[in-house]
């Protein structure tokens, strides 16, 4: 036969012998370097290939005598170099494939879906979905129906999230901000790829009773309802002989004002002057009302009933009061905070800083430092052993004590810069 028949009979051989040796070298080096990192040498594979082969041609080898012959020398040659390369091929890919897969692939993981590129923006440089809740809100089984209004707020709702989240944290993200916002008894949350949502939510159950302290009993009283009181608001209840002092958990107005209630009729108000104690605040700036929001509704004042958490001894009191006046205590305002505010107008800063080693002030008293005439600064507090407010000119310093001191800015740097 001649030789172009030969090298092409010697391919077909090869190909026939090598698809096991192919298939045994990808698969040995895509476990080793998966499991030991490590890559099987180039030598190591061509041994292997042939000694496999041998066995596919030797088997061949007795099925066709002619194989064997002296004759198919070019044809046995051209095998063997197929049977190398497809067996080196494969080993490359095994090896490759081994390298790129991840050493821990867990069901959770598996499970992760992410977003469609589609619905992605692009919001000051980073990534931004908007979820759209689609379809009907279904019940939850086990619940009473949703209410048409939270229904149609969970369909209108604008529910935005960063884009790099996988889907179940987003799903998981939803439902809590519906149960967060709507107050749902329980939610949950299926998105597809393309941001669009399918819920499931229940109706709240027990509001109320979640809200109440504990040790604390809820109270609902008859009142003229001042305009403004939203949840939360620290109130005092005064009815007959009875003056309890208790927490806002609901409340509701109808605007209108009773006229024996503003003459001062069963609603225990009356057309005298009230006494000092009943129109004195406890402190802090006057309160403004909020503007009612859906998050946190308020009054609009008027007859009404106020619901309030009061300790248990005062709740049964409470309770045999047809009525009773409602007075908003002021919750006050933080003095440090109005310190800090007076500072500051007057173009004041204070700042902490430590006596250094060797400056100044380490070893000697306030006064025999004599910081505010050298520095132009006043020592609020002083940290040696203890923190002593406004100390004296005798109090002692040394290094590693800590000082808030106070003045312009360039006078607190000069300082720092010489003394702490």
């Amino acid at each position: 036969m001649s030789l172009p028949v030969e090298i092409a009979f010697g391919i077909y051989l090869g190909i026939v012998t090598g698809v096991v040796p192919a298939l045994v070298a990808g698969t040995l080096g895509f476990v080793f370097k998966y499991v030991t990192d490590v890559t099987i040498p180039g030598l190591g594979v061509v041994v292997l290939s042939l000694a496999i082969a041998g066995i596919n041609g030797g088997l061949l080898a007795l099925n066709d005598e002619t194989i064997r012959s002296s004759e198919r020398a070019p044809a046995v040659l051209t095998a063997i170099v197929v049977v190398l390369m497809l067996s080196l091929y494969a080993h490359a890919q095994g090896d490759r494939l081994g390298s790129s897969v991840p050493k821990r692939i867990s069901l959770q993981r598996l499970r992760d879906r992410t977003l469609s590129t589609d619905v992605i923006e692009l919001v000051g440089g980073r990534g931004r979905v908007s979820v759209e809740v689609t379809g009907e809100v279904n019940d939850m089984e086990g619940y009473p129906p949703l209410p048409a209004e939270t229904r149609q707020a969970i369909r209108d709702g604008e529910w935005t999230f960063p884009a790099d989240l996988p889907l179940t944290e987003l799903e998981s993200r939803l439902a809590e901000r519906l149960q967060t916002e709507l107050d749902l008894a329980d939610a949950t949350v299926r998105i597809d790829e393309q941001a669009r949502a399918t819920v499931a939510a229940a109706p709240p159950t027990g509001a109320l009773s979640k809200r109440v302290p504990e040790g604390k009993r809820a109270v609902s009283v008859a009142a003229l309802v001042p305009t403004g009181i939203a949840r939360g608001d620290v109130v005092r209840v005064i009815a007959s002989d009875l003056d309890v002092k208790g927490t806002v958990l609901a409340a509701r107005s109808s605007g209108d004002v009773d006229p024996k209630a503003a003459a001062g009729g069963e609603s225990g108000t009356d057309d005298t002057p009230p006494s000092d104690d009943a129109v004195r605040t406890d402190g802090g700036t006057v309160p403004v009302a909020p503007p009612p929001t859906a998050t946190a509704p308020t009054t609009t004042g008027g007859e009404g009933r106020v619901t309030v958490a009061v300790d248990r001894a005062d709740a049964t009191a409470l309770l045999r009061a047809e009525r009773g006046r409602v007075l908003v205590l002021s919750r006050g305002t933080r003095r440090e905070y109005e310190l800090t505010t007076l500072l500051r107008r007057a173009g004041k800063r204070f700042r902490k800083v430590s006596v250094v080693a060797g400056g100044p002030l380490d070893g000697h008293t306030i006064g025999d430092a004599d910081v505010r005439e050298a520095y132009d600064v006043a020592v609020l507090a002083a940290h040696h052993e203890s923190w002593t407010i406004a100390p004296s000119g005798s109090q002692s310093l040394s290094a590693g004590d800590d000082l808030f001191v106070v003045g312009s800015r360039d006078a607190i740097d000069r300082f720092a810069e010489v003394a702490a």
